[in-house]
């Protein structure tokens, strides 16, 4: 059996929209509906002369209908940030650093075990001191299997317990964490940072971490996330890995346009 190729769809477009380049200057849409067999024949052997001839009308297609979906799917993100911002922003529970009273905010749906995750931190930490004015949302979202889940719900449980300061010394250890995480390596990192790991662990199966981690779970599902790092940057939604002078020159533009 011959298997769907998924340029196919994409190809067949480009071919279209290339099929209407090759239409001499001012002409009208052609109704190949209307045409005879033998008329459709013909068409279709100037069309592929013409490409032939000029093989460069593809790529621009391709490229142009590359640059048509990639508009489409950036405003499709757009609103969906905004129609979930609050829930970006303000979850009320969520770890909430930098400057709580910023004038941007910046959302990361992580996971531990992720290693861009782990190459973004040190970003994130950089803007943050370099702009002073940010506010930071981290989103705990353990999508990397059961040692992820496990991290996730130790840190919620350090928040719950001992509060946000014992949460951003738990998640900056964790995020340099090597090896996957266990309940023995969680609780000597927990009396490392001279926190009670029995409290810490026994709270870890806390209904309310697992509703954290559904109600996180079902937000991302609503912005189509589904990797780590994830970024909500105001209003705009960046998925991946990037620097800190890359997010500096979109927080810039941010301000700009609101001046």
């Amino acid at each position: 059996m011959i298997g769907f190729s998924p340029l196919r769809p994409r190809l067949i477009s480009a071919l279209a929209f290339a099929a209407a380049l090759a239409l001499p200057q001012g002409s009208t849409a052609l109704d190949l509906g209307s045409m005879t067999k033998e008329e459709r024949a013909i068409f279709g052997a100037e069309v592929r002369a013409y490409l032939l001839d000029n093989p460069e009308v593809i790529l621009e297609a391709v490229n142009k209908l590359e640059q048509q979906q990639a508009a489409a799917e950036a405003a499709r993100d757009d609103a969906l940030v905004v129609a979930n911002l609050a829930a970006l922003q303000n979850d009320g529970y969520s770890f909430v650093g930098g400057n709580p009273d910023g004038d941007i905010t910046l959302v990361e749906f992580m996971d531990y075990r992720c290693g861009y995750c782990r190459r973004a931190a040190p970003e994130v930490e950089k803007l943050l001191a370099a702009d002073g004015n940010i506010r930071l949302v981290i989103k705990e979202f353990p999508i990397l299997g059961e040692a992820s889940v496990l991290a996730s719900r130790f840190a919620i449980a350090t928040k719950l317990e001992f509060g946000d300061d014992a949460y951003k010394d738990v998640h900056d250890a964790m995020i340099s964490m090597s090896g996957a995480p266990s309940e023995g390596t969680l609780r000597r990192l927990a009396n490392g940072l001279e926190l009670d790991a029995d409290k810490i662990l026994s709270r870890m199966s806390d209904p309310e971490i697992s509703l954290q981690l559904q109600d996180t779970r079902a937000l991302a599902q609503q912005l189509s996330i589904s990797g780590t790092p994830t970024f909500v940057l105001g209003e705009e939604l960046l998925r991946g890995y990037l620097s800190a002078d890359q997010m500096q020159l979109m927080v810039e533009e941010i301000r700009d346009s609101r001046s």
